[in-house]
């Protein structure tokens, strides 16, 4: 990957990577494998955009789906890890806010669509680019997130 594909087309759309990895993440090791791979992924892909959405639907879609792939290969254990060289400092405070660190936990504890949703609803996504990013329909959208900022609640205050 050279730098100028990363600078144009990774660090613009850097800030939903780091939370949709975090999201589906425990560790700073785990989160810089799948920021890694994800990155890689993209590059990989490149040649597969066909313009039919935007790039950074396109994004999210490949880190979406990054995440849930190395999330099963973790839970069997059979996880293998790619290597790219990216400056990392800037993840790694992703991991030393207190309440970021509880938010995080607890969607972590939702089914693997609504992580992907609720992280697009923190970005401020519309609905529509939620719904094309999730392959829902825009109209549900909205009733999905205020399930999930239920669950949420419920999760972080036990209420």
């Amino acid at each position: 990957m050279s730098e100028d594909f990363y600078i144009k087309y990774i660090v613009p759309h850097k800030g939903i990577i780091i939370k949709l990895c975090r999201a589906y993440t425990d560790t700073e090791f785990d989160f810089e494998d799948y920021f890694q791979e994800v990155c890689l992924q993209i590059w990989k892909s490149k040649d597969n955009f066909k313009e039919q959405s935007k790039w950074s639907t396109w994004v999210y879609r490949i880190t979406l789906n990054v995440c849930m792939t190395m999330l099963k290969k973790q839970k069997k254990h059979t996880a293998t890890n790619e290597i790219v060289q990216n400056d990392l400092s800037t993840e790694s405070e992703a991991f030393n806010n207190e309440e970021l660190q509880l938010l995080y936990k607890a969607i972590r504890q939702l089914p693997e669509v609504d992580k992907a949703i609720i992280v697009l609803y923190l970005e401020d996504k519309s609905y529509k680019e939620i719904a094309d990013v999730s392959g829902m329909k825009v109209s549900a959208v909205g009733a999905r997130i205020n399930r999930i900022k239920t669950k949420l609640k419920t999760i972080i205050y036990g209420k």
